[in-house]
Parts: structure tokens; C-alpha cells; sequence
């Protein structure tokens, strides 16, 4: 007699039917946050550029990796033009090596891909490397900026994590790489961007503890930080002590200690929801997120499993 297997993913719940002699219908139970055999959770974060993540997540990454669990950032391109006086290789391969230097300060894991800066274009190709690598990366929760934004490179990047955050469940899609049992958590970064849709908080978390480590990353992303990007120039230099390690170190502290301080108070309510109104109100800095509709919704218990340093209910 022939036999055969179907699964069907459910509100958490995994129907198995099996159709053989006398065989009925199993119901296998919620798999619990995290589902890697090590206990630890698996995130991974895509940005358009080489320090998008780590100016977007840096604090919460730094949290995660102290409790021993799995971070990836993914630059999607390799910011080869995101200079004012340097471009091409040389660029690409120091934006590298700068996240890399970030990444070591984090705990975390980081890639670069070999897109350039600027051309981003949501092609089946780039579906197809975005699906692969959060397969690879056997992910519980995936993050990426939302696709209204002023950047082209931002918003292609959103859309191809969006594309990809059914597809990572199909099987006979990519093939040559397994599909997940199940579908990760997707969630956007914060922005302020107000059309079509402003952004929504669904969770933040205070980095309070991990701010100096924040600072720390950032303080390695050179090209960027002090001497401005594509957009700087010599006066850039000037203002931002490019030349003396300690004083723009001292300078970068208090800009990104301000930026954090602002998305606590802008987050406020959503920091008293997840810690209570006492601890909430103390938070100083803080990082927040919103949830993709497109991937799996998290309940409240969920949330905290996946993000275990928020205080207990």
C-alpha cells in the first residue's frame, strides 16, 4: 500500500498526516523558542549597507551575544561608493574590515556580500541569496528595515528579506538548501519615516547596559562615523576630531548617547509595557522594533523567549 506524509503549520501546531494502513492524525506540539539543539537562539539582520545593523540593533545584538546566543549581521552590499573621497575596492575592503572590528566588539557574527553600493535591485538572484542565507543560518528571528525609505538600497533590502519570508519554508524553492521547519520571526528596525505608514514599536529594549559597547562598534566604522560617508569632506574631519582617536571617540559617545536616549523617550509606552511602569521609566537608551506581518505573528510569552533579557512578567 502506498504511503504518504503531509504537514500542515498552524498557529504553532504541526499536523501530521499520515494515510497507511491504520494510521491516524498526529498533532506534535509547539516547538518552544529556541529550536536549535544548543539551546541558544539563531538571529540574523540584514542592512543595505556596512553599519546599518550596527547603528539599528548594535546595543540588543551585544545583549543576545552575553547570553551565548547565535547573531549574524549581513551587510546586502558591499558600500563601495559610501565615501566622498574614496571608492570602489579599497573602499569596499576597509568598510569590511571596519565591521568586522565591530562584530568582534559585539560577540557576533558578520558578512559582507558582493553587491554593489547603490545597485541593489530586488532580482530573483538576490531572493534567492537572501532565502539561502537565513536557511543556513537555521533562523528564529530575522530583522531588516522597512521598505519605505529614502535609501533605494534600504528599501530593496526590505523587500527582498519580504520576499523571502515565505519562501524559506518551500522546499523545491533554493533546493540545494534545506527549507526551515518553520517560520522565523521577522521585525523591522525603528525609522521616522511617516508615509505610506509611520513606524510602530511592537517591543523595545533598553540597552542601558550595553551602550558603551554600542559606542564602541560604531567607533570602529571610521569611513563612516568621522569622516561622513558619501556625504562628508574636509570640514567633517575637522568637526568630528577625525585625527585624534580619544577626543572623536568622546565626540561619538555623546552623539549616540543622545540619538539612544531620544528612541527611549519616543518609545516610552512600549518600554513601560514589556518592563513595567517603575523600571520603564528608567530606561535611558533604548533600541525598538516592529513586527513584519508577512512572517510568524509572536504571542506575548513568544516575545519573551525570544528576546530572554526582558524582566520577568
Amino acid at each position: 500500500m502506498n504511503r504518504w506524509i503531509t504537514s500542515v503549520r498552524s498557529n504553532g501546531w504541526v499536523v501530521v498526516a499520515m494515510l497507511a494502513a491504520g494510521l491516524s492524525l498526529l498533532a506534535l506540539p509547539r516547538v518552544a523558542y529556541p529550536q536549535d539543539a544548543d539551546g541558544k537562539l539563531r538571529i540574523i539582520a540584514f542592512g543595505a549597507h556596512p553599519d546599518d545593523c550596527e547603528f539599528k540593533l548594535g546595543g540588543t545584538a551585544a545583549k543576545w551575544a552575553a547570553m551565548g546566543h547565535h547573531v549574524k549581521f549581513v551587510s546586502v552590499t558591499n558600500g563601495d561608493i559610501g565615501h566622498w573621497r574614496l571608492a570602489g575596492g579599497p573602499l569596499a575592503q576597509r568598510r569590511t574590515s571596519e565591521v568586522q572590528e565591530a562584530a568582534r566588539i559585539l560577540g557576533i557574527a558578520t558578512e559582507v556580500l558582493d553587491i554593489h553600493d547603490g545597485e541593489l535591485m530586488p532580482t530573483l538572484e538576490n531572493r534567492q541569496k537572501i532565502t539561502r542565507l537565513i536557511r543556513e543560518w537555521k533562523a528564529d528571528l530575522v530583522l531588516s528595515p522597512r521598505p519605505n525609505d529614502y535609501h533605494p538600497d534600504h528599501r530593496y533590502t526590505s523587500v527582498l528579506v519580504q520576499d523571502s519570508a515565505y519562501m524559506v519554508t518551500v522546499p523545491f524553492f533554493c533546493p540545494d538548501t534545506p527549507a526551515l521547519a518553520r517560520n522565523p520571526v521577522f521585525l523591522y528596525f525603528s525609522d521616522g519615516f511617516q508615509k505610506p505608514n509611520p513606524f510602530t514599536a511592537d517591543i523595545a529594549v533598553s540597552i542601558d547596559d550595553v551602550i558603551e559597547k554600542k559606542v564602541d562598534a560604531a567607533d570602529a566604522l571610521v569611513s563612516q562615523v568621522y569622516e561622513g560617508g558619501a556625504n562628508g569632506n574636509e570640514r567633517t574631519l575637522i568637526e568630528r576630531r577625525a585625527d585624534d582617536p580619544v577626543a572623536r571617540r568622546e565626540w561619538l559617545g555623546e552623539r549616540r548617547k543622545g540619538g539612544e536616549a531620544q528612541a527611549a523617550n519616543r518609545f516610552r509606552e512600549t518600554l513601560t509595557k514589556w518592563y513595567g511602569a517603575e523600571q520603564g521609566a528608567a530606561v535611558k537608551y533604548a533600541e525598538a522594533f516592529e513586527v513584519c506581518e508577512y512572517g510568524r505573528r509572536p504571542s506575548q510569552e513568544q516575545f519573551r523567549e525570544l528576546f530572554p533579557f526582558l524582566p520577568k512578567p
